[in-house]
């Protein structure tokens, strides 16, 4: 039986009624203040539908491609867009920089939507057990928001009171007291509280994706001079619970996750939903858009112009060669079947080269491992363009596909309809894998690596793809989350928990190689901040204040 579909759009306050389509259709209520609105049942509903909306200005827009993306090992920048000093790690990376103060200032006005749910629930009247539930979910959206803020700025301001004036004295917390006092506990009580992933609509949280995050806050404290001596492996004991209990399945082919018509799948632990009608007519006007920025300049070859099935290339994310060369593409089926290798021909073409028809190959990028079958003789007697290694620029290279939107109804449009993948099976095992290396079991790490190996292999390579206990270390480890993982809200999480961001950066990314610094770990508080805070707030240390 099909579950309804939380459908969320990035409005503050929401008025909610069911749709014969299962979705719920949201209608703007805005002229309503929160003291006056949210005094019942229904207002406790549309305030809660309401906090998940500000995950929307991060995870599915630019903003969060380009903060989770940029300046790691595995992706550098392409030729175009304004944000280059995240990659670069040069002087614009400062308190002036946009997407620095936008995530700050979201994630707290999220805090901020949680908390008023929590705080003004207890003056409602309502099934207990119904409020129980909705307040587990709004603690687990304040912890989510919390651990972006931590892992992104470290240090911060923590309340846990719904603001309703302004304020311009604020401290700044350990973030140690953050995960002590808010992102833990919380957890612990959405974990206590949720319902089954199967008892509730597709788009809310549940028992599963609070165990997924509380792992994954744990992880990253394990890490730290605070860590509690069980965390590693409390957060294996969570991510087996996700495995185990609630009957999620990895996908036989690790291509079909990025079928579209295929996105509420048994991988899926949970998904940030996106509603096509809702992008198509404008009411969600982020919609998820990485189909627009790992894409190389493809619409101004031979035989090609833009479309909608090859995108719109914005040209922000480039493949380091570090990256490209982590496959073997003879057993691993993950480069083939997550970039594009042949574009074909949409408009008619006839040159001194040849004829070229529509449908014929325009394009073709043989990839990291095949190169070598192409010299450039037979690249230039080839009836279409061939660009190997040598041929890359910021413009050309090879080019991700996973968030291609078919569905799109014109070619210039920027919002896609695609959910946005924040926690799958698949990243569990590695995250349980990490957790058992972190307790120096490198064998069961290996078994867990062994079974996204295996549904990644080629058919009849599946015993060539396994490792062992000595294969296994944290290099190893990370360089799988980027085989896996690449291009899904994960790598600068990934670099900064394990504390090697500075050296993998310095290692493979040669842009941003000469200007990482130890301190570029955390991210600059905004100017925003700063200027509003009586005293001026703190900046994070190498930083100009």
């Amino acid at each position: 039986m099909n579950r309804k579909k939380l459908l969320i759009l990035p409005l503050v306050l929401l008025s909610i009624t069911m749709a014969c389509d299962d979705y719920l259709e949201e209608e703007l209520v805005s002229d309503v203040s929160a003291g006056q609105y949210y005094t019942d049942e229904a207002g406790l509903e549309d305030a809660l539908v309401a906090t998940y909306s500000w995950l929307k200005g991060f995870y599915g827009p630019e903003r969060g491609f380009t903060m989770t993306t940029f300046g790691t090992d595995i992706f550098t920048n392409g030729s175009d867009g304004s944000h280059k000093a995240i990659n670069l790690y040069d002087g614009s990376l400062n308190a002036s920089q946009s997407y620095m103060n936008e995530a700050w200032r979201d994630w707290y006005r999220g805090i901020n939507q949680a908390n008023a749910v929590l705080n003004r629930a207890t003056d409602i009247e309502m099934d207990e057990a119904k409020k129980t539930l909705r307040l587990a979910e709004a603690r687990w959206l304040r912890a989510f928001y919390y651990f972006d803020i931590v892992r992104t700025y470290g240090d911060a301001y923590l309340t846990l009171d719904e603001t309703t004036g302004v304020e311009t004295e604020v401290d700044r917390s350990p973030a140690s007291e953050i995960y002590a006092q808010a992102i833990v506990p919380d957890l612990e009580f959405a974990i206590a509280n949720l319902e089954n992933p199967g008892d509730t609509e597709y788009g809310r949280t549940h028992k599963a994706a609070a165990e997924f995050l509380l792992a994954k806050v744990l992880l990253r404290r394990s890490y730290t001079d605070y860590a509690a001596g069980d965390d590693a492996s409390r957060a294996e004991t969570l991510l087996s619970n996700v495995i185990n209990n609630y009957g999620f399945e990895l996908l036989d082919n690790y291509g079909n996750l990025w079928d579209i018509t295929n996105q509420e799948n048994s991988e899926i632990v949970w998904n940030l939903t996106i509603s096509k009608s809702a992008v198509d007519d404008g009411t969600d006007d982020e919609g998820h858009r990485g189909h627009l920025y790992f894409l190389m300049e493809y619409d101004k070859e031979r035989g090609m112009s833009r479309d909608v099935a090859n995108g719109r290339p914005w040209k922000r994310f480039r493949p380091t060669d570090f990256f490209l060369d982590l496959f073997n593409r003879d057993i691993d089926t993950r480069y083939d079947q997550g970039f594009k290798h042949v574009w074909y021909a949409n408009q008619e073409v006839s040159d001194d080269r040849g004829n070229l028809m529509v449908g014929d190959t325009a394009i073709y990028i043989p990839g990291p491992g095949k190169d070598v079958n192409w010299p450039q003789a037979r690249k230039d007697a080839a009836p279409y363009l061939v660009f190997t290694e040598e041929d890359y620029t910021e413009r050309i290279y090879p080019t991700v596909k996973k968030w291609l939107d078919p569905t799109r109804p014109d070619r210039q449009k920027e919002q896609g309809q695609r959910d946005v993948v924040l926690m799958r099976l698949a990243d569990a095992y590695l995250l349980r894998a990490e957790a058992k290396l972190q307790q120096n079991n490198p064998g069961g790490a290996a078994d867990d690596i062994n079974v996204v190996r295996t549904r990644a292999a080629v058919e009849g390579e599946e015993s060539a793809m396994q490792i062992t206990a000595a294969d296994v270390d944290l290099e190893f480890l990370l360089n799988e989350r980027a085989r896996e993982m690449y291009g899904e809200h994960a790598r600068w999480f990934d670099l900064t928990r394990t504390r090697t961001l500075v050296e993998r950066v310095r290692l493979h990314n040669p842009q941003a190689a000469p200007n990482i610094q130890d301190y570029h770990v955390l991210r600059p508080i905004g100017q925003d901040q700063i200027d509003r805070t009586v005293g001026g707030y703190p900046q994070n240390p190498g930083y100009p204040q």
